[in-house]
């Protein structure tokens, strides 16, 4: 970051990747909350010898920048406070005669990282650091068997538990569109064995989610499912009807594949087509970006999270949601192909029946969608959730769901979204509401109804009964607060929600 980077930083809010501290003597004590959470996320600036007032950024500087600069690196760099190294890249400037100092703390390769206890491990949500929830630092634990899980055998199955039919389904696919795989000439049990369906004489965990009966499915994935819904309107509280569709449960996610694939040809342009074999084929921008984000969905979700991969489809955009961050900062992924599946067996899976091309996560095919339609494209990831919209209609960016765009760390394709400094907001973050009344998104409204109905329930809770993440029910309350809308009363044990405004 350079000196005019960071005076125009300064001109700003702070936000998700930057943050201020004043620091003329000392290191400030919560430095190490901010440490851990821009670890956990996508990295940050933290600048010492800056002080915040209200919206007002004032430069005070540091007395002595060598030795600040020497206590937080060694500290960083210490095994006995933080549970991993942590190499910032430091930056010192000169700002109207006061020295000023500036780290870049990366993304950490292995997460959860957190000072003195586990219990000290924080994220990042807007332009706070918040204390990771339990179901966060355990998403953060499995990240760490990232890429290793999937060939792993389940040792209670047997070949028994393989569903033959999707496997002839499987293999006949396979030789109609990838008809020069040598995979195709071998005998079901050695192709099982090479595809890394099977290990011995027990299925992988990648071949027993891809093609496993789904009562032993269920047995290692309780409540396994990929949900599918259809919602006539831009919201749940725009629809006359909580949903017109749902997916039915099927028996494995190849069969999933099918049934949600052919329910989101309805919603784009599809100029039939046939290759010179006489086969239909799929083939136009707007198809084929959203198969990409539904394989990408398919063979990256977290599926040991009790979140459930998810499918919506709204009269404004079309959104795949699944457990499980990407493994880089969205802006990364964007710039360059990162080959890093979550989920091996299950890539190779769909890269041999040609449904994805690599293993990595095919963002240029979701952004054809904008070429072809002229609307966006929204990226979303945080500790424990990753998804895709796509969008109808480009104008609609303002007035879109919350939930499109609540998370800070997603991002429009083209930084679609605008911050306006002066109010200290950011443009297009809330659907708007009648001019003189308070903004309150679905999912707020969502909040709002099941603390009436019970004011001592809990964040755990409510994340459970709304079906997102606990760190998005925090972020949630939080603006419901600041809008005086919801107040909480007593601790946090024993106390309870009190509603100020009804909606």
């Amino acid at each position: 970051m350079t000196r005019d980077a960071l005076l125009r930083r300064l001109s700003d809010i702070e936000w998700d990747d930057f943050e201020v501290k004043n620091a003329f003597h000392e290191l400030p004590k919560n430095i190490w909350e901010t440490v851990s959470a821009f670890s956990n996320m996508a990295g940050g600036w933290i600048v010492l010898g800056v002080s915040q007032k209200g919206k007002i950024f004032e430069v005070t500087g540091v007395k002595e920048p060598e030795r600040l600069e020497q206590n937080f690196t060694t500290v960083l760099r210490n095994r006995n406070k933080f549970n991993v190294l942590i190499t910032p890249k430091c930056r010192r400037y000169e700002i109207n005669g006061f020295n000023v100092l500036a780290f870049y703390i990366p993304a950490s390769e292995h997460k959860p990282v957190y000072y003195n206890s586990l219990n000290n491990t924080f994220i990042r949500t807007a332009s706070g650091d918040q204390r990771a929830s339990e179901s966060e630092i355990n998403a953060m634990l499995r990240d760490q068997l990232f890429g290793a899980m999937s060939a792993r055998p389940v040792e209670r199955t047997t070949l028994n538990e393989l569903n033959r039919t999707t496997l002839y389904r499987y293999r006949d696919y396979m030789s109609r569109f990838n008809p020069g795989l040598p995979y195709n000439a071998l005998p079901d049990s050695e192709f099982l064995e090479k595809m890394q369906i099977t290990e011995g004489h027990h299925l992988t965990y990648g071949g027993l989610l891809f093609m496993g009966n789904n009562l032993a499915i269920n047995k290692s994935f309780p409540d396994f499912r990929v949900d599918l819904f259809e919602i006539p309107g831009k919201s749940y509280a725009d629809a006359a009807t909580r949903y017109t569709f749902r997916l039915e449960e099927q028996e494995n996610l190849w069969e999933y594949y099918f049934a949600i694939i052919e329910r989101l040809k309805r919603q784009v342009d599809m100029p039939f087509k046939m290759n010179n074999l006489g086969i239909a084929i799929e083939d136009s921008p707007q198809f084929g970006a959203i198969r990409e984000a539904l394989v990408n969905m398919l063979m990256h979700t977290d599926y040991f999270s009790v979140i459930k991969p998810r499918v919506r489809v709204f009269s404004n955009r079309i959104e795949f949601e699944n457990p499980g961050a990407f493994p880089r900062p969205i802006k990364e992924l964007l710039r360059k192909d990162v080959s890093i599946p979550r989920n091996p067996v299950l890539a190779k899976l769909f890269r041999c029946a040609k449904l994805a091309e690599n293993a990595g996560y095919g963002f240029d095919k979701m952004l054809k969608w904008e070429k072809s339609t002229h609307s966006k494209v929204v990226f979303e990831n945080s500790v424990d959730i990753s998804s895709v919209t796509f969008l109808f209609d480009t104008n609609m960016v303002e007035s879109i769901d919350e939930k499109v765009i609540e998370n800070t760390t997603g991002i429009f394709t083209d930084d679609i979204v605008e911050r306006d400094t002066e109010k200290g907001t950011e443009k297009g973050t809330e659907k708007g509401t009648e001019k003189g009344t308070e903004k309150v998104t679905e999912n707020q409204q969502m909040i709002l109804d099941k603390i009436s109905k019970n004011p001592s329930i809990t964040i755990k809770e409510l994340a459970t009964n709304i079906g997102i993440a606990e760190s998005k029910i925090k972020e949630n309350i939080s603006k419901l607060k600041s809008k005086d809308i919801l107040e909480r009363i007593g601790p946090d044990k024993g106390g309870y929600w009190k509603v100020i405004k009804t909606r």
